[in-house]
């Protein structure tokens, strides 16, 4: 019981999230994370990584911010949460500085889609959002719409043509935003072109 206690503790100043290296820098055994895994106390979300598992129901989101605390959502996730698609993304897709390992993406739960970013890029329109009552980072609406632009050529036209125009609708949107981020993200024709005609 006290390395069940010393674990949960490991776990609760994670979010919920530990490495074999964390666990193991409180003097915890390989041996006990092996035990505690076996016996369904703690789930190995990837190779050196796990989630403490004596909960609720597991909660993509939190999977998700558990596994990339420094990513952000982006593209079809965050389009599906602003009501600019109808389409429930079959990936989370998540910014992430260019320079993040490769590896931590392949994992077979959740699937996830990463986008790399310059780091004076990634940061630009970040905020916070609610997903299942999880907080997690996330572009907000004026950003999106820029990394459509930018990916307009990749993107499903449906799926494009639909976000502008509920971009353009929403009352939410901030204009002085869009353009800014429009400047520094080097699609500012694109807004001019694209979005410029509605407003």
């Amino acid at each position: 019981m006290v390395i069940l206690y010393k674990m949960k503790k490991v776990f609760d100043s994670n979010n919920g999230y530990a490495s074999t290296d964390e666990i193991r820098k409180r003097g915890i055994a390989y041996s006990d994370i092996q035990k505690h895994l076996k016996a369904g106390k703690i789930k190995r979300i990837r190779r050196g990584f796990y989630k403490w598992h004596i909960t609720d129901e597991t909660n993509e989101a939190a999977t998700v911010a558990g596994l990339f605390p420094d990513g952000v959502l982006c593209m079809d996730t965050a389009l599906f949460h602003y009501g600019y698609s109808d389409r429930t993304p079959a990936e989370w897709h998540i910014a992430v500085d260019k320079d993040s390992s490769k590896i931590r993406f392949n994992i077979s739960y959740p699937f996830v889609k990463p986008y790399y970013f310059e780091p004076d890029k990634l940061i630009i329109g970040i905020t916070k959002e609610m997903i299942n009552g999880i907080e997690v980072s996330m572009y907000d609406r004026d950003r999106v719409i820029c990394d459509c632009l930018r990916n307009i050529n990749k993107m499903d036209k449906e799926i494009f043509n639909k976000a502008i125009q509920s971009y353009v609708a929403d009352s939410q949107k901030n204009i002085s935003n869009l353009t800014a981020y429009a400047k520094k993200l080097h699609v500012y024709k694109k807004v001019q072109s694209w979005i410029g005609v509605w407003l």
